[in-house]
């Protein structure tokens, strides 16, 4: 699966970091993906920090 923030959507509330730090980080007021393509074992938290996100940001691809 891969994983982008649109950083024009962000709003920087940062509940993708509080739920899945190996995927997502702050950068500045914004998140973002600090990689591409999640590990297996990271998949389920990632959809659930997709899931919060109250701006629909981030786009998940199988």
């Amino acid at each position: 699966m891969k994983v982008t923030v649109d950083e024009e959507t962000c709003v920087g509330c940062e509940a993708c970091v509080d739920t899945c730090p190996e995927i997502f980080e702050m950068v500045g007021d914004k998140a973002r993906a600090k990689m591409e393509n999640v590990p297996a074992d990271l998949v389920k938290s990632c959809k659930e920090a997709a899931e919060n996100c109250p701006v629909e940001a981030i786009q998940l691809e199988d």
